[in-house]
């Protein structure tokens, strides 16, 4: 291999360690720094408290929201819940229950698919549509765009419409990695004061959020955290 080759992979080598390094160690500037390049969404909140916000991707699950609702419950815990509204229609007492434990809905959507393909106008009918339904059981604040992407046209539909967006500055990538170990390392190593958590529910994602909560929430509670609502963790400011 030439010079100019070793060179070359000696400084990919280095920038993957460094994208590695950066993606476990999930620093707050980086995310200060998407949301000052890309505004309108709330990926973390500055602040001393010790005090968190979990939110919860995908549900209602019929089998896995209860089990979570479960641990939440044991730990005196509290969360968001971004819920998909076609499986909430089958859904709405576990809805009211979730409501009824002291959690809070967010919108998620109709349906489990990038928000970012939808054009403005698919992407505002389907933020509408998804309202229609979960208004009833409880007036949702916040939105989360499906896969975390979205343009200035998604932040200003959902403001039009009374939503804040909200992303988040601790995400094990559960939905993609299915290990518990692994998302309960990475919550607990990056776990710091203002943080937005994020898991997923629904199906075997859901189950394994529980055992991952079961593990998470006694150590956190021992650190001294407080786990709640976005709205909660924003009223702390």
């Amino acid at each position: 291999m030439s010079r100019a080759g070793r060179g070359a992979l000696a400084l990919g080598s280095v920038l993957l360690a460094a994208a590695g390094v950066v993606a476990w160690t999930a620093p707050n500037w980086l995310f200060d720094a998407l949301a000052k390049r890309y505004p309108g969404c709330l990926y973390r909140v500055p602040t001393r408290d010790s005090v968190l916000a979990l939110t919860l991707d995908d549900g209602p699950d019929p089998v896995s929201t209860l089990t979570i609702l479960t641990e939440l419950r044991r730990h005196q815990a509290r969360a968001t819940f971004f819920l998909i509204s076609s499986r909430v229609r089958n859904q709405l007492p576990l809805v009211r229950q979730l409501l009824a434990d002291g959690h809070e809905v967010g919108n998620h959507f109709t349906r489990d698919r990038p928000s970012i393909r939808l054009s403005p106008e698919e992407f505002e009918e389907d933020l509408l549509q998804a309202h229609r339904v979960l208004a009833p059981s409880g007036q949702p604040y916040w939105a989360r765009p499906a896969s975390g992407w979205y343009t200035q046209s998604m932040v200003s539909a959902m403001s039009r419409h009374g939503y804040r967006c909200a992303l988040g500055s601790v995400y094990p990538l559960d939905a993609a990695f299915p290990s518990v170990s692994w998302a309960s390392h990475y919550i607990l190593r990056n776990a710091r004061p203002g943080a937005v958590l994020i898991l997923h529910d629904g199906g075997a994602r859901g189950r394994r959020t529980a055992r991952v909560l079961a593990r998470v929430l006694p150590e956190l509670r021992r650190r001294g955290y407080r786990v709640v609502t976005l709205s909660e963790l924003v009223a702390t400011t």
